[in-house]
């Protein structure tokens, strides 16, 4: 066996390197074309998703093979091989084995668990078939990769590890809260009509929203998914399908909008996202007044007048007579001219110029402020001996340590909350169908594949994860027993028929010495010939299938060759039949 596998996941790369890689299926056609053409590869396939691409091969020499097929990738990605190559992972025989079935079942994907990767592996085999660039080898690890991801989800509860990546981008649309509450009456538009963006609407429909609409370039297929969606047996959705030239108009309609198409460029852009939410619903922020930050009569941040720490935040510092000068830290939560924050950090020269001017009794009654009016302090009343002690107190630490420490820090200031999004865009595309600019929309939340891939990052993970892993290895050597197995039967049936034609060619000597010989005697020598022969070899060859398929074990096949001296062009037809045999009997996946 000689399986590599070459390529980059959202686990190698960022999004953004993802995205530029991505290759659309006129793309992945080429890139086949161009694998098996070249000299080391022999057979290849490509998986490409949201966020992985793949290259498969079987190649006869490995270095040569990863130069090629990283080369390759960069050549039809689009992407210089310099920039891509930190980015690329490598897989060989029994480890690219190992990624495939891993991959298959769930584990290595964005969302742990999720079944959709399946289908996508299907499509790739049935790519490959259709294009005649998988052999016996890719063929029989596509198959069995995708006989092993069923079995890890019958057998296991994967499937409650996670999800789709639709159901968990509608999760974290409606913030880790129940989708079918969340999006139950919402009106939706779904950009594209292929897998992704058909799995979407039908979940979608599930949840109880109210109405999907369904965009798409090509208008035959999107009319054909809103019919799907109005015959369907569980839902009463209300579908209807437009061009893309309507897609602006619906935006201005539409709760939630999910995209995935497979356009090289932005299909929604931050200014059309913007005109799309502008005069629909008034954007404030959570708790403002109906005015809003800014308004005539209104005021943005603290009131004036509001006590913080014990005392009003306007009109304190060198304006009512403090020798000190307290504008830098006059108006943060927890100040207090004559608290403990105020004179936090003072020198003792500077403490006892404070201390006298509380001791003189400024701290109460109305106060001057710097215009010439007089206005009562919001604190009322204090009394001065009680401050006057605490400073003494302080004023002591100072003596000892220099400066007064820090005990109380100023409380922070709370950012303004954003507000109530009233748009909520799904992508699912890779490269991305909107534009990342949205995240800074007021009013829009929007959730892509790379807040996706930073959500999941720290997802837990089910205890059914360990049994799936269990599961794929050991398929995996299941398939490398099998495999190898199989790399060796071609050798022991060319043994077996060069000893076949020995006792050929022995009889028909026996019957030129013999011409007498009846027919029965003849065909009982024939049979006893035959029967030493099996005997003879049967035990090396039931041994030396059984060492094959042992880890290791491919010499044997070269061993046996060089024992019996075979013909390794007999070998080599007998290996042709085979795949000739196994091609029509095989069929698509």
């Amino acid at each position: 066996m000689s399986l590599l596998v070459v390529g980059l996941s959202h686990r190698s790369a960022p999004v953004s390197v993802l995205e530029r890689a991505a290759l659309n299926a006129d793309e992945q056609v080429k890139l086949l074309q161009d694998t098996v053409a070249a000299e080391p590869a022999t057979e290849a396939a490509v998986l490409a998703t949201c966020n992985r691409i793949e290259l498969y091969a079987d190649v006869d020499k490995f270095h040569a093979g990863v130069a090629e097929l990283s080369t390759l990738l960069a050549q039809h990605s689009g992407v210089g091989l310099e920039e891509l190559t930190p980015y690329l992972y490598v897989h060989y025989e029994d480890r690219a084995v190992h990624h495939l079935f891993s991959v298959a079942c769930g584990l290595d994907s964005m969302v742990v668990g999720e079944g959709q990767i399946l289908g996508q592996i299907k499509d790739s085999l049935a790519r490959a078939q259709e294009l005649h660039s998988a052999g016996r080898l890719l063929n029989d690890l596509f198959q069995q990769a995708l006989r092993v991801g069923k079995r890890a989800h019958s057998e296991t509860g994967i499937d409650r590890a996670g999800q789709s990546l639709v159901t968990f981008g509608l999760e974290q649309l409606s913030r880790g809260g129940d989708v079918q509450q969340w999006a139950r009456g919402k009106k939706a538009l779904v950009i594209g009509a292929g897998s992704m963006s058909s799995l979407a609407a039908a979940t979608l429909a599930r949840a109880g929203v109210a109405e999907i609409v369904v965009a798409n370039r090509t208008f035959d297929r999107a009319e054909r998914l809103a019919q799907i969606l109005m015959d369907g047996d569980d839902t009463d959705v209300l579908a209807r399908a437009i061009p893309m030239e309507s897609v602006p108009a619906e935006l201005t309609r539409a709760d939630v909008t999910v995209s995935c198409t497979g356009a090289t460029g932005l299909v929604l852009t931050a200014e059309s996202v913007a005109g799309a939410i502008e005069g629909r619903t008034p954007v404030r922020a959570a708790g403002s007044g109906e005015d809003g930050p800014g308004a005539p009569g209104g005021e943005s941040g603290p009131a004036a007048g509001t006590e913080r720490g014990g005392a009003s935040g306007a009109g304190l510092g060198s304006e009512d007579g403090c020798p000190l000068e307290l504008s830098a830290v006059q108006g943060t939560a927890g100040f207090s001219v004559l608290g403990e924050a105020a004179v936090a950090g003072m020198a003792a020269a500077d403490l006892e110029q404070h201390a006298a001017w509380v001791d003189n009794g400024t701290a109460g009654g109305d106060r001057r402020t710097a215009g010439g009016t007089t206005r009562t302090a919001q604190t009322g009343t204090l009394d001065p001996a009680a401050d006057t002690d605490a400073i003494a107190a302080l004023a002591a630490t100072a003596a000892t340590v220099g400066r007064i420490p820090e005990r109380r820090r100023p409380e922070p200031v709370e950012e303004p909350q954003r507000p109530e999004p009233v748009l909520f865009l799904l992508d699912l595309a890779m490269p991305r169908d909107i534009d990342a600019a949205v995240h800074r929309l007021a009013g829009v939340r929007l959730v892509d594949i790379e807040s996706l891939a930073e959500a999941s990052a720290g997802a837990p993970m089910a205890a059914d994860v360990d049994q799936v892993r269990r599961i794929v290895s050991d398929e995996v050597a299941a398939f490398g027993a099998a495999l190898r197995a199989a790399h060796i039967t071609p050798t022991v049936v060319a043994l077996r028929t060069m000893a076949a034609d020995v006792v050929a060619g022995e009889i028909a000597r026996l019957d030129g010495r013999l011409p007498g010989l009846d027919d029965k005697h003849r065909a009982e020598i024939t049979q006893t010939v035959r029967r030493v022969v099996d005997k003879l070899l049967h035990a090396p060859t039931v041994r030396v299938k059984q060492l094959a398929a042992e880890p290791g074990g491919a010499g044997y096949a070269d061993a046996l060759r060089t024992l019996f001296d075979l013909d390794p062009e007999t070998v080599a037809a007998v290996s042709r039949a085979e795949d000739s045999t196994t091609e029509k009997d095989r069929g698509p996946a």
